[in-house]
């Protein structure tokens, strides 16, 4: 494996790297050049990446949305790293249907599919025979199909569209599902360049900029004609931001580098919710890190059952229609991922125990644009959600729960079932820490010394200390105050990290309505919220969600009404609003709250509603589940699986 390491001034980290069977501890960190080292850091992947490399991928593919399968032949360009020591490749793949392997073109290739381990999938063993001298590329090129256990793909009907005429399809491979679109060596330690040749009968979007669609291709039997839409990626980027679309999707121009695309007849209320504030963002964050790099930066506004609330696949950000609620209220998950376009894509967590080095990093430089485009005091307002957010899934796991650290030991496990806050606001606090530690104006020129440093390359937690540490080490006043980091807590204590005071100016006015409602005489009024963005009633909520004991169904039906909450088109509060109801036993939300979950498939929202639920009405959060279960996306789906046998 390649370990990014540097030469100079070498740096002990505090605590012990975790490690499995296949890795090595490694203590010693030092900066500024790259060295070899045989060493997998990737717990979650199966292939030996530490002999062998991706450096060039082609995705010649087809989409037929008839028998709902990817087709076609994948080809891998992979380095040898080492000498002659590796006669295997060994990939990732998980319920692909694998027809042949050509190795360097000669179709005789001896290769195997070992027996499936879970949660990993069933490795893809090539025989190299003599193995390959360093620095020789080998081309494996591999014929598959998906098949219909493939975890990274939703097939919708037409039926589950919005406009109900054409069938759609799109990818979600974070965290390790590239390998069920075609074997890969999925992990965040590789990066590869990319070419995409994806033949559909609808327009296809990829992670890659678009060279264009052409060589028409007449359908026979009745079935529709198919282009070939040909993408290409020259920034090299790890297996999970693979992404694919097709389907009835327009596109229009929101700024002077990017495209919304959606489907028609959401295309002109995506455009309004977007095009103010896109290209603000994008010159936001170049002043704080440096100019974007993936020449255009474009939101696809996919179905409502997209998992999350966005997904950062460079060139084209795949976004939930949630944030299309009509009031520019939710165009923050824009920040989040353009955010990412630094931090995750250029610059990639190793592994996904490091998770919050993409995730932290993405919440703090998030924030950073809300301050500099609305103020300091919205950072903070930001960050007291997120807090509530990080205190939920410490509740929900349990303050000594391995997921609630900063570092996780991932060994034997999906990386999905650790997915929550955790690594998002944790991360984002600890970065928060040392900026106020060293100071915001010494912190700044770090931002862009770090993502200068390890751009286009994946490192771990180790490796930013050690970075940290060097740069500052120049700095007298910095390195004194780094010395009092308690490494070991950041990294490996479970639970809450320290609270730090916030500017609560903007959250104040959120709390005192609260207190009013601890009151059951009290009388609401439209005209407490007027006036109010969206999020100081989200914020409301959550203080509401809060009390020891809950409102009475009374008192939330009264909170509904007055405040609008029931019918809203902003899902981030109707979700909320939802779950006050639900504590309160207010029946008259348990309907509303199953017919949202038929609408909505973006986990945050889903995963939180069933889990009140199931609490007062099993019988219709199991009935609601399997109304809805194949409009949900194959992940969310397992997760609320899940959720419901708790």
């Amino acid at each position: 494996m390649n370990t990014l390491l540097s030469i100079g001034r070498s740096i002990i980290t505090s605590a012990p790297r975790i490690v499995s069977a296949r890795q090595t501890t490694v203590t010693a960190r030092t900066m500024a050049t790259v060295s070899t080292i045989n060493m997998p850091r990737d717990p979650n992947t199966l292939s030996n990446y530490n002999n062998w490399r991706t450096k060039h991928t082609i995705a010649d593919l087809a989409i037929d949305f008839t028998k709902q399968r990817v087709h076609g032949t994948v080809t891998l360009q992979l380095e040898s790293i080492t000498d002659k020591e590796s006669e295997e490749i060994i990939l990732d793949t998980s319920f692909v249907d694998v027809q042949s392997v050509a190795v360097d073109g000669n179709k005789t290739g001896e290769w195997t599919l070992e027996k499936r381990i879970e949660p990993f999938g069933t490795p893809l063993s090539v025989k190299i025979p003599g193995g390959a001298a360093k620095g020789t590329v080998i081309a494996l090129a591999i014929t598959l199909s998906t098949t219909d256990k493939c975890t990274a793909l939703q097939w919708l009907t037409p039926a589950q569209t919005s406009n109900k005429k054409f069938p759609y399809m799109f990818s979600q491979c974070q965290a390790i599902h590239n390998r069920s679109i075609f074997p890969c060596q999925d992990t965040p330690d590789v990066k590869s360049t990319y070419d995409f040749r994806i033949r559909s009968p609808l327009p296809v979007l990829a992670s890659g900029l678009p060279r264009g669609a052409g060589s028409f291709v007449h359908g026979e039997n009745g079935e529709s004609g198919t282009l070939l839409y040909s993408f290409y990626q020259e920034i090299p980027m790890p297996s999970y931001l693979f992404a694919l679309a097709s389907g009835d999707i327009a596109t229009a121009s929101i700024g002077p580098r990017s495209l919304v695309s959606t489907g028609p007849e959401e295309l002109i209320g995506a455009k309004w919710e977007l095009e103010r504030d896109t290209e603000k963002f994008i010159e936001t964050i170049e002043k704080i890190v440096y100019p974007y790099e993936w020449t255009q930066y474009n939101v696809l506004v996919l179905p409502p059952s997209f998992p999350y609330g966005g997904m950062e696949n460079p060139v084209f950000t795949f976004a939930t229609p949630t944030i299309i609620s009509g009031d520019r209220e939710n165009v923050d998950v824009v920040a989040h991922e353009l955010a990412h376009s630094w931090s995750g894509n250029l610059v990639s967590n190793a592994s996904w125990e490091h998770f919050w080095l993409n995730e932290g990093w993405t919440v703090y430089l998030e924030r950073r644009i809300i301050a500099a485009v609305h103020g300091e005091a919205y950072r903070d307002f930001s960050s007291i959600i997120g807090w509530k957010a990080l205190e939920d899934s410490v509740k929900l796991y349990g303050e000594d729960h391995e997921f609630t650290k900063l570092i996780v030991d991932l060994k034997g496990k999906d990386p999905d079932d650790a997915f929550s806050s955790v690594p998002y606001e944790k991360g984002f606090h600890f970065l928060y820490y040392l900026e106020r530690l060293v100071g915001k104006p010494s912190w700044d020129k770090f931002i862009p010394h770090y993502f200068t440093t390890w751009k286009k390359k994946s490192l771990d937690s180790y490796d930013f200390k050690a970075t940290l540490l060097d740069f500052f080490a120049s700095d007298s006043a910095a390195s004194k105050a780094l010395e009092s980091v308690d490494w070991d807590s950041w990294f490996y204590k479970p639970g809450l990290p320290p609270k730090p005071e916030f500017d609560t100016s903007l959250v104040d006015k959120c709390y005192a309505l609260a207190k009013k409602w601890e009151s059951k005489d009290y009388t609401p009024s439209p005209s407490d919220i007027e006036g109010w963005a969206a999020n100081q009633v989200v914020v409301f909520l959550q203080q509401v969600q809060l009390f020891t004991t809950p409102l009475t169904p009374v008192q939330s039906q009264a909170m509904g009404k007055a405040y609008n909450l029931v019918n809203t088109k902003n899902v981030e509060l109707s979700s909320r609003y939802f779950g006050v109801g639900l504590a309160a036993k207010d029946e008259t939300v348990y309907q509303p709250t199953a017919e949202l979950l038929g609408k909505v498939g973006r986990m945050k929202f889903v995963r939180t509603l069933y889990r009140k639920l199931v609490v007062v009405d099993r019988k219709l959060a199991v009935e609601t589940f399997e109304k809805n279960k194949d409009f949900y996306h194959p992940i969310c789906r397992d997760q609320v699986e899940k959720d419901l046998k708790e």
